[in-house]
């Protein structure tokens, strides 16, 4: 992957000592080229023991803030040329409970990452998004779609010098805190690991997969596409089998605010979404910067009807390319 529009940068992540951050972090200590790497975040145990980890890297700065302080954020994001904003409450129980601390983040704390980067001069930022984006039926998702709307909207604010801003989106994350994997190893020793409906599909992605996606997308960006990694789907039931064959599943109920299947693409994007080799990138609504997205003019159209759901039998994983996504078998 040509990392080379990185050289001499400096690269700021929020969220940094997140299961994203942390990966993002391993991902461009790796680019020889790269400046400076600055982790924000507003957890200052975190952040040592990122320090911990990397006791002699030159080129990582650690910077205590939270997104809801627009001038925090201002004094961080001044000689920073990237910026990756990947802060966000996540958890749809707590945010179904706390609306008003999710809208504070995930909304506010957005639009202050967008000004910020404005008044600073920044060259390119990119919001991590989620599946849950799409039709959300939860406060979290809600949340993260407003966020979309507002960094795609950005462009129209900067004209065409200033910053460009552009998303990402994509489905559950292989090793991240919190997510449904780590969950079926917590509970092995019981035997016992509850699902909420057998029916329930999700599409599946490696942390590692993720961060050079990020780094295609942050290369090919030029403000107000949607970058949406190609992703397999399965049964959750299946991928419990698969990590836990010795356990019994156990259902246990849908959960407020949980889907059955996943979309990754709306039938409204579906008509304005092109192909290239590892992504789908949909085009935005209105144009913006003036021929901004002619690098797509000559990508094909993705085919209509486009079912980009985890129920899609099409997008099956294998058995084979289970076993070596979860590292089993």
């Amino acid at each position: 992957m040509d990392t080379s529009f990185l050289d001499g940068k400096t690269v700021l992540v929020t969220g940094g000592t997140g299961t994203f951050g942390r990966a993002f972090i391993k991902r461009a200590l790796q680019v020889p080229g790269i400046k400076k790497i600055i982790l924000f975040s507003r957890d200052e145990l975190k952040q040592s023991e990122v320090q911990a980890a990397y006791p002699n890297e030159s080129r990582l700065r650690y910077f205590l803030g939270d997104i809801r302080n627009r001038e925090r954020l201002t004094r961080a994001f001044r000689g920073v040329d990237v910026v990756v904003h990947a802060a966000a409450l996540k958890q749809v129980p707590a945010t179904e409970f706390n609306p008003t601390e999710a809208i504070a983040t995930n909304i506010d704390g957005t639009q202050n990452i967008v000004e910020a980067a404005i008044d600073c001069g920044v060259t390119k930022a990119i919001l991590v998004s989620s599946d849950k984006a799409v039709e959300p039926i939860n406060l979290y998702g809600a949340t993260k779609l407003c966020a979309e709307r507002l960094f795609i909207a950005a462009n129209a604010l900067v004209g065409a010098t200033g910053p460009t801003f552009s998303v990402m989106r994509y489905g559950n994350v292989i090793g991240s805190r919190g997510s449904f994997v780590e969950l079926i190893e917590r509970n092995r020793a019981k035997g016992v690991i509850g699902l909420t409906d057998k029916r329930m599909t999700r599409f599946w992605i490696r942390i590692d997969q993720v961060m050079d996606i990020v780094l295609e997308s942050l290369s090919l960006m030029k403000g107000g596409e949607i970058f949406v990694p190609k992703m397999k789907d399965m049964a959750v039931k299946d991928v419990i089998t698969l990590l836990a064959p010795e356990c019994r599943i156990e259902e246990i109920g849908i959960r407020p605010g949980e889907k059955l299947h996943e979309r990754l693409v709306t039938q409204y994007e579906a008509p304005r979404t092109r192909e290239i080799e590892r992504m789908y990138v949909i085009r935005p609504e209105f144009t913006m910067r003036q021929g901004a997205m002619d690098w797509l003019n000559d990508k094909p159209s993705v085919t209509q009807p486009f079912d980009l759901t985890s129920d899609n039998q099409a997008l099956l994983l294998s058995k084979e390319e289970a076993a070596a996504l979860f590292n089993r078998g």
